[in-house]
């Protein structure tokens, strides 16, 4: 999830938008059609999520802005994926924290290397 901030600074939201679609398709081949798409759609749905926090705070906190919008994509993508390929939301708990470990990670790495730029 943390890296879909790079591909926004590198290349664009609409890029990521199409990078994840793309990734749908592929997963269609190697996967049961119910969770490419409940995959595709949770990432999809959690980019937008993503974006809406990350957007507003990269300029001027950026380390708070892929912990803020980090935090909030994983929280939607486990959420949409439960629920559209299991109906149900289970599991939330752990796919959440498990996310926001690799979130946190991230933060902290950005973090430390700003403050010894």
């Amino acid at each position: 999830l943390v890296l879909r901030d790079l591909v926004h600074e590198r290349m664009g939201a609409q890029v990521a938008a199409g990078l994840i679609v793309l990734g749908g398709i592929l997963s269609a081949f190697v996967a049961p059609a119910h969770l490419a798409l409940a995959s595709a759609t949770a990432f999809l749905l959690s980019e937008l999520a993503d974006l809406a926090v990350y957007a507003p705070l990269r300029e001027r906190r950026l380390p708070l802005a892929v912990l803020a919008s980090g935090i909030a994509g994983a929280i939607v993508d486990s959420a949409v994926f439960l629920l559209l390929a299991f109906g149900s939301l289970a599991y939330l708990p752990g796919q959440v924290v498990g996310k926001a470990w690799a979130t946190i990670a991230a933060f902290a790495f950005i973090a430390t290397r700003r403050r010894l730029a």
